[in-house]
């Protein structure tokens, strides 16, 4: 990731510091994790030991106070060397959940939950999905009714990230459910609150590691201060927090797209076919050339949307379309690299049969491809 509109000093030295505690501190556990189709909980604390969680926050909270850059640059890492798993729940926690809070909340629930999100003793959540549901989020049925000094939350959502080791689940409930999606609102739920459950862990194609689950909530009571930001406008609040979260998924397509082509250009000069090695056949060569030139452009698309997030212009179509050029870009890498492997490619022996795996999900959550068009028709068209 060439992010040359930050710090290249602080990068480099947070780089090699990631480099470090990746090798040192997941590379070893990490194909058990892949096993077991979960982390452990205590890895959280692990990474907040080590200050990886949400570096750019305040260090009156006590993060390291580093730039944007620094945070999505971790997720490139674990995108090289295939921990895409655990690239998805740090995106979730450290992008998104944790700059809702600090963007939206008040005071008291910056206070309450960053130093503890920072420190890896509360993993963070977000909850908007629902069985019926998804990309549709003015048809959410979850309803929290304002009763007093309280809400009352009932409902469910499905295929949440961290879902079984959350500790604070950021909910879309409906308050208005005659307003369509000017009735959604936010709010910030303890996961130890009577009301609240996890249904079992869902099994997934790919990315085994990070933890996937249903929720619950069954006249579950949070106070209205567990409102976050105003009421009714939830649905704007997503919108906001959009182009950080599609740049999360963005930054880890790049990172795994050249992870995947890392290891294909070591194994086609090894293997050898019909007398010769296969990087000598011109189908290779040629693959790679095209596979090499889509990651260049992608990469020079991210970097433009890097500096627009950073000078605050990046809009929701800006967003939709790096998610949908290198999401895509991301699919279609790891599909060619897989076949250059040949058989081997497909036995889970070759890391890149976990790439292949662990891609699939980047063109469907934080929003698929066929509305991430519709969203960029939107802005051509002005409907």
């Amino acid at each position: 990731m060439n992010a040359s509109h930050v710090n290249d000093e602080e990068l480099s030295l947070y780089r090699d510091m990631v480099q470090r505690f990746l090798n040192q501190e997941v590379l070893p556990h990490y194909e058990q994790w892949e096993k077991d189709h979960i982390m452990p909980r205590e890895f959280w604390r692990t990474m907040g030991q080590a200050g990886m969680l949400l570096v750019d926050m305040p260090p009156e909270y006590g993060a390291a106070g580093a730039s944007f850059a620094v945070s999505q640059m971790i997720q490139d890492e674990m995108g090289l060397l295939g921990l895409a798993g655990l690239a998805t729940g740090y995106n979730i926690h450290a992008n998104i959940v944790g700059p809702y809070i600090y963007n939206l909340g008040t005071t008291e629930q910056q206070e309450q939950w960053l130093p503890r999100m920072i420190s890896g003793d509360v993993v963070g959540a977000l909850a908007m999905t629902e069985p019926g549901a998804g990309s549709d989020l003015a048809a959410l049925r979850t309803s929290a009714i304002r009763d007093g000094d309280e809400y009352i939350i009932n409902g469910s959502k499905i295929f949440i990230s961290n879902g079984i080791h959350a500790d604070l689940v950021v909910v879309a409930a409906k308050t208005d459910p005659k307003a369509g999606a000017k009735g959604v609102s936010l709010f910030l739920v303890d996961a130890s609150l009577p009301g609240f459950s996890r249904g079992s862990k869902i099994e997934k194609i790919g990315q085994h590691s990070s933890d996937t689950a249903e929720l619950f909530f069954s006249d579950l009571r949070v106070p209205a201060s567990a409102l976050l930001g105003q009421e009714g406008k939830g649905f704007a609040h997503m919108m906001q927090e959009l182009p950080r979260e599609r740049l999360g998924c963005a930054v880890l397509a790049i990172g795994s797209a050249q992870g995947a082509l890392n290891l294909t250009c070591d194994y086609v000069k090894e293997r050898k076919a019909f007398g010769q090695t296969v990087s000598q056949f011109q189908n290779t060569r040629f693959k790679l050339a095209e596979l090499k030139t889509e990651l260049e452009l992608c990469k020079a698309m991210f970097d433009q949307h890097m500096a627009k997030f950073a000078a605050g212009t990046m809009t929701v179509e800006d967003a939709a379309m790096i998610k949908y050029a290198t999401t895509e870009m991301q699919v279609k890498m790891v599909n060619e690299c897989l076949q250059l492997f040949g058989g081997y490619g497909y036995t889970d022996e070759y890391p890149i049969s976990r790439f292949y795996r662990d891609a699939r999900i980047q063109t469907i959550y934080a929003g698929t491809s066929e509305i991430m068009k519709e969203v960029i028709a939107r802005g051509i068209l002005g409907r």
